[in-house]
């Protein structure tokens, strides 16, 4: 079986969750191999086996190598095992009295290893049904996402206009993304949790301390996103999550190729930090946990 077909098998257990990106419809996987919806809008699996639900063409800087680099992070290191372990207590703890299916949403999923790994902690630990959806504006991360994580739905979508019903999703995760917070709402269940995960002043700082020259921008400020947080969604918790990783070269380069921080950089700055042997990386972020309002 083609990844294609496979996924369009799995996708058609699923499709009722879907609606057009381009008029709002039902839509249906058809003939495994499409999704099309009543008014016969087509949108066709790739061969990597996901879906693309843009309805225009948008170009980013997150190309394949930084979605590659991401990924030897988060498997090889581990680089953000405490925080995908946190999200998951945080989501079983919801689930413990839960009967069904949960529907878990990753806006911004990039290359799809968080939603893989904290849906696999969650099965592990629990045997509950799962079905994570991740989507991003990145054909590139997409793409790898659906290469690497199977029994998912990886989609190609735009965070302004989610192709999926209302009140559809148990569980938004929005991991150092951008938010839509009148799609968040309208998209989770009354009562879904939606898990924003920003950074906090430490969040690599030594890189941080790398790339600019002004102490102003070594830190990180994120009071305004927690404003919008608390203006937008009733707030159930927030965690601080702070510790360390020792990186050597190889996956100093890694996160060199991952992160936006690097794209400001000189090209003496880069040489100099990714020949360095060894390093400490500080990851310093808050967990910030909201349900929809009554």
């Amino acid at each position: 079986m083609t990844k294609r077909v496979e996924s369009a098998a799995f996708v058609s257990g699923l499709d009722s969750i879907f609606k057009c990106p381009v008029c709002g419809s039902s839509m249906k996987v058809f003939e495994s191999k499409s999704l099309i919806c009543s008014n016969r809008h087509t949108f066709d699996f790739t061969k990597q086996g996901y879906v693309n639900l843009m309805t225009h063409s948008l170009k980013t800087k997150y190309d394949k190598e930084l979605f590659e680099a991401r990924r030897k992070l988060i498997e090889k290191e581990g680089f953000f095992g405490p925080l995908e372990q946190s999200i998951a207590e945080t989501i079983k703890k919801q689930l413990r009295s839960k009967k069904g299916t949960t529907f878990i949403l990753d806006t911004g999923c990039g290359e799809g290893s968080h939603l893989y790994n904290i849906c696999d902690s969650i099965c592990t630990d629990l045997n509950s049904q799962i079905a994570g959806v991740g989507i991003d504006i990145s054909k590139e991360g997409i793409s790898i996402a659906a290469k690497n994580y199977a029994g998912k739905v990886w989609a190609v979508a735009d965070l302004a206009n989610v192709p999926f019903k209302d009140k559809q999703f148990d569980v938004i995760l929005n991991i150092l993304s951008p938010a839509n917070y009148g799609e968040f709402n309208r998209l989770l269940k009354a009562d879904g949790l939606l898990i924003k995960v920003i950074p906090e002043s430490d969040y690599l700082k030594e890189l941080r301390e790398v790339v600019f020259d002004e102490p102003a921008k070594q830190s990180y400020s994120n009071a305004n996103t927690r404003e919008r947080f608390k203006e937008n969604f009733q707030v159930v918790s927030t965690s601080r999550l702070h510790y360390s990783r020792i990186l050597e070269k190889p996956s100093i380069q890694s996160l060199i190729r991952m992160t936006p921080l690097t794209w400001s950089m000189t090209q003496e700055k880069v040489k100099s930090f990714s020949e360095m042997e060894s390093m400490k990386i500080t990851i310093d972020l808050d967990i910030l946990v909201g349900k929809p309002f009554e």
